[in-house]
């Protein structure tokens, strides 16, 4: 493992992000965050800044109940998980499926001689075809390495060029490698779409992504200074 591998991994369960910035990211509210946390994930006590790890378990909390899952299944599937892997953050880990109402994954992580199914993970262990899916969640990319983890969340879909990458900006929402936030500072500063897209070398539709995300309204009449 090399040096900056290393780096960003003990980052990953170091408390970073503030509860109001997590219910953004996720696309709810602060209470619904604290309330998750004491019904399905209970590894942070209320009002506390998240690690990575329990970020992006909140992400995915978030996209399954956007997908109809109820906190019962999703607390019981955690649970079931958590002891079947022996993992504290298990829905940070590994990939997951649903069709709206059971949870599921790919067979071969627990039954490695059965191909082509998925377990329903929220009933522990029973299986289902692969044809019962109706979406994956692919807003969450997943490391190639033994452990799994989640090393990329679009946070707007899975085509959303917003992203949080545990690599990248210090786990920071990020642009084509810059932070929104810098972005932002650099529109309310007074400077142009053009001028901050080519100062960060990127293009103008990643900066207005950016300024949407950060909830600033774009003047698109606003005079560049000097980028063409």
């Amino acid at each position: 493992m090399t040096v900056a591998t290393r780096q960003w991994r003990e980052r990953l369960s170091v408390p970073a992000y503030r509860v109001a910035d997590a219910a953004r990211y996720a696309g709810t509210t602060t209470q619904t965050v604290n309330n998750w946390q004491r019904a399905v994930i209970s590894d942070r006590e209320a009002g506390k800044a998240l690690s990575y790890l329990q970020l992006v378990e909140l992400g995915v909390v978030a996209a399954m109940r956007k997908q109809g899952v109820t906190l019962k299944t999703i607390r019981k599937t955690r649970l079931y998980l958590a002891e079947e892997f022996g993992s504290q953050f298990p829905f940070a880990e590994y990939r997951f499926k649903t069709d709206g109402r059971e949870l599921m994954m790919d067979s071969e992580v627990l039954a490695p001689e059965v191909r082509n199914k998925l377990i329903v993970v929220s009933e522990n262990g029973q299986f289902a075809w692969k044809e019962v899916l109706a979406k994956l969640l692919r807003q969450f990319e997943y490391s190639d390495e033994d452990d799994g983890i989640v090393v990329r969340w679009k946070l707007d879909g899975d085509d959303s060029p917003i992203i949080i990458d545990p690599r990248i900006c210090f786990g920071e929402p990020q642009v084509g490698g810059v932070p929104t936030w810098t972005i932002r500072e650099r529109w309310v500063s007074g400077e142009g779409l053009k001028d901050i897209a080519t100062d960060y070398d990127i293009e103008p539709h990643l900066v207005s992504s950016a300024l949407k995300f950060e909830g600033i309204p774009i003047d698109l009449k606003r005079p560049n200074t000097w980028a063409n």
